[in-house]
């Protein structure tokens, strides 16, 4: 990330790249993505509530749920919930659902 861009990280429920552009995706603990969001402040790009109220846990702030439409600027970080398995065609899954299948967090950047 360069440093004198201070765009506050946006927080996705997948990898998806909003626009074209080229794309830094890697695993990311917790306290890493706490640390960035403390130091840039976030948007909430995640589009279901019970995966809200998990990172909401996770990074010990509100995150609602917004169902927006962004678009990734050079520069800017994205902290990616990443399920490990997909769910059916449909299926909306609740909060204790989503924690039984698994999720990741990933740290994802839009370099170009």
């Amino acid at each position: 990330m360069k440093e004198d861009i201070k765009l506050p990280v946006v927080l996705f429920n997948g990898t998806v790249a909003t626009t074209n552009g080229i794309y830094s995706i890697k695993d990311i603990d917790v306290t890493s993505a706490r640390n960035y969001i403390d130091q840039l402040g976030f948007i909430s790009a995640i589009g279901h509530e019970a995966t809200a109220e998990i990172m909401s846990e996770l990074i010990g702030q509100e995150v609602p749920m917004n169902r927006i439409q962004f678009y990734q600027q050079v520069g800017q970080l994205a902290i990616v919930f990443k399920l490990k398995e997909r769910p059916p065609e449909g299926v909306v899954l609740e909060k204790e659902e989503i924690k039984h299948i698994g999720y990741c967090l990933k740290v994802m950047e839009r370099l170009q």
